[in-house]
């Protein structure tokens, strides 16, 4: 796995042991989406929820992002994932910690060092290790909410497989879609205010 622009472009990284249920962001689709996000990676405080191999937190590190909190209920990803950070001299940008995205995320601020953050990722697992599909986006967000995560101006974006349907919290809309085979990334915003 390479990163693929920015400071840190070409260079390697680690991924995570192949016992581990983690599938990687292609590189397909991580281009696509950072080709898109470019507008607003300088200097953006970046949350990578389901890091898993933390490509995707790498990537917005190395094109300009400030700082990136990463997010994983599997040590393992997080060890890998702080090897990385190392490696590519970044650790002074990212932070990781174990947790449940699934689950009160209001601890995220005061251990992130960031009240809020200005790009906010979910990459959760389409399924679980018997391949059962699993639906944890719609949920993921009601907690991001919930915990206050998003700046003024924020955008979240959702990963997922295109068979799960996926609901905006409330004063959220869904403005954009990308597809890449069998999956959709949505780019989420703040509703208008009604006039």
């Amino acid at each position: 796995m390479r990163i693929l622009a920015g400071d840190s472009r070409g260079r390697p990284f680690k991924s995570v042991p192949k016992s581990l249920p983690v599938k990687p962001i292609s590189s397909r689709i991580k281009k696509s989406v950072f080709d898109i996000l470019r507008p607003w990676l300088g200097e953006a405080r970046f949350l990578d929820l389901y890091a898993g191999t933390g490509a995707v937190g790498l990537e917005a590190l190395s094109r300009g992002a400030a700082s990136c909190f990463f997010v994983d209920r599997d040590k393992r990803c997080l060890a890998v994932i702080d090897q990385n950070l190392a490696a590519l001299g970044l650790a002074s940008k990212g932070r990781t910690a174990y947790g449940d995205a699934l689950q009160d995320l209001s601890w995220i601020p005061f251990r992130a060092g960031a009240a809020t953050f200005d790009l906010i990722y979910l990459g959760p697992p389409y399924r679980d290790e018997e391949n059962r599909p699993l639906a944890f986006s719609t949920p993921t967000l009601a907690r991001v909410a919930e915990a206050g995560l998003a700046a003024a101006g924020a955008l979240i974006l959702v990963q997922h497989h295109v068979k799960e349907d996926v609901a905006a919290p409330a004063g959220w809309e869904n403005f954009r879609r990308e597809k890449y085979g069998d999956t959709y990334v949505d780019f989420l915003r703040r509703a208008a205010a009604a006039a």
